[in-house]
């Protein structure tokens, strides 16, 4: 695949992915996703944003649990 920022060439990599579900947020790590070798540009497939929301929406194991600040500019 090719990146549409930079064209760069992607490789499939697992990654962290911040991710919104129903106004909270969730660090899942361990996503397939396609990574631009230049710029580090992160695309998901749709198939596999819509795997997290199911995943999630389950009982399912916590890992840790961290503080974010959440500021205003």
């Amino acid at each position: 695949m090719i990146c549409e920022f930079c064209e760069g060439q992607t490789t499939k990599k697992k990654v962290k992915k911040p991710h919104w579900l129903h106004g909270k947020l969730y660090i899942v790590e361990n996503v397939e996703a396609e990574v631009c070798s230049v710029c580090g540009e992160k695309y998901f497939h749709a198939t596999i944003l819509d795997e997290i929301d199911h995943f999630l929406e389950k009982t399912h194991e916590v890992k840790k649990c961290i503080s974010v600040e959440v500021v205003s500019m």
